[in-house]
């Protein structure tokens, strides 16, 4: 099995790809300081739990993909944010925005398997329009797709900026890898979604 630990530095977005014990770095110039590949190698990453939080989503709903997924809060460590192990439990960047937070990215990443099997698989598939709904401890919200960008690996530094921005209105941005060869994936999956009513 395939599986690609999407692991996202939120200062600089370095991101490394897990495929078994293979690891890819890229970490393109000015990103942060990092754990680097070949400690990754023999140490792989794993995620930060954080506390749960009033608003903190709690599952998230992807009808188009058959989708319903736990989410786990999960902390930053040195700038990098590393999904939770299970494929089929997302990561939910905890010192982000919330759910229906008027301003704010709802940063949400997890797990791709080129075999099958984890939360995200297929997310490229999705289309404008499709909702994503999201339940935190005391309400559902609705969000509906607005844009579903492939982004090569390499590009995702010089646009992290906008695609973790907490000062924008509020939105929801999905992230896994995507565009598997055979021995790794090439690209990364950002869907951004924006609350319905």
């Amino acid at each position: 099995m395939a599986a690609s630990g999407l692991v996202v530095a939120l200062i600089g977005a370095a991101c490394w790809f897990r495929q078994g014990a293979h690891l890819i770095d890229v970490e393109p110039p000015g990103a942060a300081a990092v754990v680097t590949g070949s400690e990754l190698a023999t140490s792989p990453p794993t995620a930060r739990i954080a506390s749960w939080r009033a608003g903190a989503p709690r599952s998230i709903h992807i009808g188009r993909l058959g989708v319903r997924s736990p989410v786990q809060p999960i902390h930053a460590v040195g700038g990098t944010l590393v999904p939770p192990g299970d494929p089929t439990v997302l990561g939910w960047w905890a010192d982000g925005a919330r759910p229906g937070d008027p301003r704010g990215s709802v940063l949400v990443t997890g797990h791709t398997v080129s075999t099958g099997g984890a939360a995200l698989d297929r997310l490229e598939t999705l289309r404008r329009g499709d909702t994503v709904m999201v339940r935190t401890h005391r309400d559902t919200l609705e969000y509906a797709v607005r844009r579903v960008a492939i982004i090569d690996k390499g590009l995702v530094a010089q646009q992290a900026e906008r695609l973790f921005n907490q000062v924008v209105p509020g939105r929801l941005v999905l992230i896994t890898c995507g565009d598997w060869d055979g021995s790794r994936h090439r690209s990364n999956v950002v869907v951004t979604a924006r609350p319905n009513g």
